[in-house]
């Protein structure tokens, strides 16, 4: 990452130009450098790109929840000063985002969701994980994506880390808990906030179905595909990730 992590306060986070506000929201095991290339590419588009750490593991047990972290980005929007967002989310990130547009959408102007939890109760992955097995975590990791080699060793060093540090693991799975307590279903028909889906065909963690149940259940959303992609459509495939995002933005004048 050559991008500079600001420090203020409780808040650490990264911020590339000047515009539109545009708040990434990563995954439970998604660093901040996932998001390169939208990093990269919206803020010569007239976009300020924020990238704020999600405090997954800084909170007391009782509050690592889907709504904690909802709340936790409702904080930083209120600390940035800033209106008329858009949130982007990918996996638990999108989770996020979606209970925090339902919770706050006079905040909220557009929501972006790729390979999104908040409906598949499977989608924080199956199972207690195996600690200590450096190749079953190197699969599992590289299960997300459609194409294994983008497990590189340092996101899998990065997992095993997490599974075998015992204090990440139990809050791994308070929060993979509060993820399925935190179902959707009855939410998404009552959210009019301008949604854009964008999702891999080979997703296996959540798997396809899941995106058409969001376009299906969301009254104003477009769902778009990206072939031979898996869990994280913005790091498999930036490019064509990017291009769906800025031609999507583009048609609604966002």
């Amino acid at each position: 990452m050559e991008e500079k992590i600001i420090t203020e306060g409780k808040y650490r986070y990264i911020e590339i130009g000047e515009g539109t506000p545009l708040i990434i929201l990563h995954g439970l095991m998604g660093g901040l450098s996932n998001f390169q290339g939208v990093m990269e590419h919206f803020p010569a588009k007239g976009y300020k790109v924020l990238v704020p750490e999600l405090p997954i593991y800084d909170k007391p047990l009782l509050k690592t929840t889907v709504k904690s972290f909802a709340k936790f980005v409702q904080e930083f929007i209120i600390h940035k000063g800033l209106t008329d967002v858009i949130l982007l989310g990918n996996s638990l990130g999108g989770h996020i985002g979606l209970l925090h547009t339902k919770l706050h959408p006079e905040t909220v102007k557009a929501l972006v969701i790729t390979g999104s939890s908040g409906l598949y109760e499977s989608a924080m992955g199956d199972g207690y994980p195996r600690r200590g097995d450096y190749e079953f975590i190197k699969k599992k990791a590289q299960d997300v994506f459609y194409d294994p080699e983008v497990a590189t060793k340092e996101i899998v060093d990065e997992v095993f880390a997490t599974v075998n540090d015992r204090i990440k693991l139990v809050k791994t799975l308070a929060i993979a808990k509060s993820a399925i307590r935190h179902n959707m279903a009855k939410d998404l028909p009552k959210m009019k906030t301008p949604t854009c889906i964008i999702w891999g065909e080979d997703d296996t963690v959540t798997p396809p179905d899941v995106a058409r149940d969001f376009d299906k259940l969301l009254p104003n959303s477009n769902l778009y595909w990206i072939e031979k992609c898996g869990h994280a459509p913005m790091m498999e495939h930036p490019d064509k990730f990017n291009t769906i995002l800025a031609q999507w933005l583009q048609e609604h004048k966002l």
